[in-house]
């Protein structure tokens, strides 16, 4: 888990070019299950990455403290948010004071944790009535050629120890309440396959068998999308529990 984590901090720049953001409903939706708004809450952005995620609760008015362990995505965040604050430390061992925080987020981060540590770390820096918020970004395989694509993804990585961590804490507070938020964006193609290599188990795989692999999903996308733009639709998956 640590080395697919860090995999990531070899491919900063690209991570932050062709990473997908976030729709504006996912933050409402966040105000809306925590029972506050963004604006003025002091917030810990756990696994922070290049701020993908952080940038938008700061610009509505977060007091946002950001912790990242990469040294690769802290410099492409402190590019990206030189006005937000960011200590060096992850989900398992919090560098944050007890009792501090309205509201922990993890964007895309809360399976490289070790839940046995991260569940009490994440009790221990949230005021009385805060709340631990934890989403996952997913392209949506409703859309056929979506889901055909993440079955040759799957199936060009099977035995390769590729598996999804995507199960919910106990221990927070109250039991988590859901909501998903469907988006979209329209982006190049050579955008969509290089956002497509940024995810670490083509960061593992190596420059030479990743680029083969995207010659030929290049190949196959020519024919579906002859103007080289694609239209990547995705479902944020979003789960907040208030501590008790």
């Amino acid at each position: 888990m640590t080395t697919r984590a860090r995999s990531f901090d070899s491919a900063a720049a690209l991570y932050a070019a062709y990473r997908p953001g976030y729709p504006d409903g996912l933050y409402d939706a966040v105000e809306e299950l925590s029972g506050r708004p963004l604006a003025g809450a002091r917030v810990a952005d756990v696994g922070a990455g290049t701020g993908i995620g952080t940038g938008p609760m700061h610009a509505r008015g977060a007091r946002v403290l950001a912790v990242e362990p990469g040294d690769g995505m802290a410099a492409e965040f402190r590019r990206a948010l030189p006005e937000v604050p960011i200590v060096r430390g992850d989900g398992d061992r919090l560098p944050l004071a007890t009792g501090t925080f309205d509201l922990v987020t993890y964007a895309q981060a809360w399976h490289w944790t070790d839940p046995a540590r991260a569940v009490p770390e994440a009790r221990r820096v949230l005021r009385p009535g805060g709340s631990l918020a934890i989403w996952w970004n997913d392209t949506d395989e409703s859309v056929p050629w979506v889901a055909e694509q993440g079955a040759r993804i799957r199936a060009f990585f099977a035995g390769e120890g590729t598996t999804h961590f995507r199960t919910l804490p106990q221990g927070i507070g109250s039991s988590f309440v859901s909501r998903t938020v469907g988006w979209s964006r329209r982006i190049p193609l050579d955008a969509h396959l290089a956002n497509l290599s940024s995810h670490s188990g083509f960061l593992l795989l190596g420059e030479e068998a990743t680029r083969a692999f995207m010659d030929a999903e290049r190949a196959r996308l020519e024919r579906l999308f002859p103007d080289a733009t694609v239209e990547e639709p995705y479902v944020v998956s979003l789960h907040v529990a208030r501590l008790a």
